[in-house]
């Protein structure tokens, strides 16, 4: 069903779009351009992270900057759906997302970004159908010369926390990982436009799939 361009609407029940990918794949300008884009109108569902917030980054756009008491606080109160720790050259960062009332899936539909790990957990709370994964994909050595690049680009470049996350992507998103979460299908990030194009399209075909 369809109300004049906002394909995602009108929906007996909505879905969660996950994108995810190693870093510097560009999965952060696509997640962008998907909330961005009119003909979607798709909601955010905003993660939480205990990392500092890098330049240029709004807290409760990218994520909602908190502290491990802000984290040990939402535990206590039953509202992580799912956590994960980082063991960074800056210390411990973690990742989480909360079942915070931001998602009604009645009327609206989502896109939120995170980890492998992170879309398994948010597949088992809110179920298969719901949750559609987007998995951003970049060959190896052109994702480390974007890598390189984007961190020279930061007010102070670090180059060694910048390594570590490379280096962890590649053990986090195993290929045996990845065809256990049972994903089939690869956004590859050659050229943004096309890939872009190819994810909303996949888009649009599930919000009418009902």
């Amino acid at each position: 069903m369809m109300k004049g361009n906002a394909f995602c609407i009108g929906r007996t029940m909505g879905k969660i779009f996950y994108v995810m990918g190693k870093s510097s794949s560009g999965k952060d300008t696509i997640y962008n351009r998907l909330i961005a884009d009119k003909d979607l109108k798709l909601k955010t569902l905003v993660g939480y992270t205990t990392r500092p917030m890098r330049e240029g980054e709004v807290n409760g756009r990218e994520y909602f900057f908190t502290d491990e008491e802000g984290l040990k606080s939402l535990e206590e109160d039953n509202k992580v759906i799912e956590v994960r720790g980082y063991d960074t050259v800056c210390g411990m960062w973690y990742y989480f997302t909360v079942d915070d009332e931001q998602v009604d899936l009645n009327t609206e539909n989502y896109l939120l970004i995170g980890t492998l790990e992170s879309y398994k957990k948010v597949r088992e709370y809110y179920g298969n159908d719901t949750v559609i994964p987007i998995y951003v994909y970049v060959e190896d050595g052109e994702r480390l010369s974007r890598a390189i690049n984007r961190e020279k680009e930061q007010k102070n470049p670090n180059y060694a926390e910048m390594c570590r996350r490379f280096l962890a992507d590649g053990i986090d998103f195993e290929e045996e990982k990845i065809n256990a979460a049972c994903i089939s299908v690869r956004y590859e990030n050659a050229d943004l436009e096309e890939c872009y194009g190819r994810i909303k399209m996949d888009i649009i075909r599930n919000c009418m799939s009902d």
